[in-house]
């Protein structure tokens, strides 16, 4: 049954941000940064991690995830170092993630030849 709210709980999250494609202006790279900003906001207000335990990969697989990921490392590196740690927290949560996709990334421009239209 988990399985069944984790994906009720993303298909919401990607019918909400479809809805914001649909109808406003923004561009998908902007509509990318507001849902990990959004994700980062309810980490901050203490909501996004009762929406992953009720929803679980549904929650986290999004940029709800990594905006939270990245909220987490900065709130660790301002207590344990200060004001230095709103410019570090963030790298050292995420490296792990932002390094795994670029490698993947990488080996796979090696097999595909996009089309650009």
């Amino acid at each position: 049954m988990d399985y069944i709210k984790a994906f009720i709980i993303g298909g919401l999250i990607c019918a909400l941000v479809q809805l914001v494609m649909d109808h406003t202006k923004l561009l998908p790279g902007r509509i990318m940064v507001l849902v990990v900003c959004a994700g980062a906001l309810m980490g901050f207000l203490g909501l996004y991690e009762p929406l992953y335990k009720f929803a679980g990969s549904g929650a986290g697989v999004p940029l709800l995830g990594f905006g939270n990921t990245l909220m987490k490392g900065v709130k660790q590196a301002v207590d344990d170092k200060g004001l230095l740690g709103v410019f570090i927290g963030g790298f050292k949560s995420s490296a792990v993630g932002v390094s795994a996709a670029l490698i993947f990334g990488y080996f796979a421009s090696l097999f595909v030849k996009p089309k650009i239209k």
